[in-house]
């Protein structure tokens, strides 16, 4: 077996590739939708959304000098962070806020790097995502998400052909650009039912005095934004 130094490896994630053709760009796009919309597809491939989700609260804890203690993500598709420091101000309402708008902003950073050619380095920084969040987990599921997650994107982007890594990496960032849009919907509804009284957004309204509603206006739009700016650039 031909064996690669790390020096080749390098020089692998960093380099960049030839862009697909437009109509792959506008397939996986289509794809990752009708994923988002179709609830049966929808509901095993959220887990990914929560993984972002809780990954974008640690990482703004870490961020504003909070203390990280642990990840949970389980297989309802829920997940918690939790972060030790002050119960108020700036660093706990940042960790807060992170998690909706995650999805969208780690898609839209995907589709920066895409359109610069930089499909292998695409798959890799997720996998640096997955591994981080990895050394904070903290249950048996969690685990097993991660790894699972991690090892189709290692393989893809490892023993994959070249068009097979631009499709699974265009289907990836789509999809989370995609799936940053429905959480926050499904927020609301449950907001309105009143089946979400310890939401993200409704402890930004704690913190804040701001109410949750606006929070989730915030969410939505911003999401919205990233998906917008990130299809014309795709797209473009």
């Amino acid at each position: 077996m031909e064996t690669m130094s790390l020096q080749e490896v390098w020089d692998r994630v960093v380099g960049t590739q030839p862009d697909p053709p437009r109509w792959l760009v506008a397939a996986t796009g289509i794809a990752a939708i009708l994923a988002v919309l179709y609830r049966p597809v929808w509901r095993p491939l959220r887990t990914v959304v929560t993984i972002a989700h809780e990954g974008g609260h640690a990482l703004a804890a870490l961020l504003t000098g909070r203390r990280l203690t642990g990840i949970r993500l389980h297989s309802d598709t829920s997940g918690v962070t939790v972060s030790v420091g002050k119960p108020t101000g700036f660093g706990m309402v940042l960790t807060a806020f992170a998690g909706y708008v995650t999805p969208s902003f780690l898609g839209a950073g995907g589709a920066a790097l895409l359109v610069n050619g930089h499909i292998t380095m695409t798959l890799w920084v997720t996998l640096l995502w997955l591994a981080l969040m990895l050394l904070m987990i903290r249950n048996l599921y969690g685990a097993f998400a991660l790894i699972v997650v991690g090892g189709v994107v290692f393989a893809v982007s490892w023993l994959a052909k070249p068009d097979v890594q631009a499709g699974f990496a265009y289907l990836l960032v789509w999809f989370l650009l995609a799936a940053g849009i429905r959480p926050v919907i499904e927020l609301q509804q449950l907001r309105r039912r009143r089946q979400a009284q310890w939401s993200d957004a409704d402890q930004l309204a704690t913190l804040t005095r701001i109410p949750g509603a606006v929070w989730v206006g915030l969410f939505a739009l911003l999401s919205a934004t990233a998906f917008g700016t990130a299809a014309g650039w795709l797209l473009a």
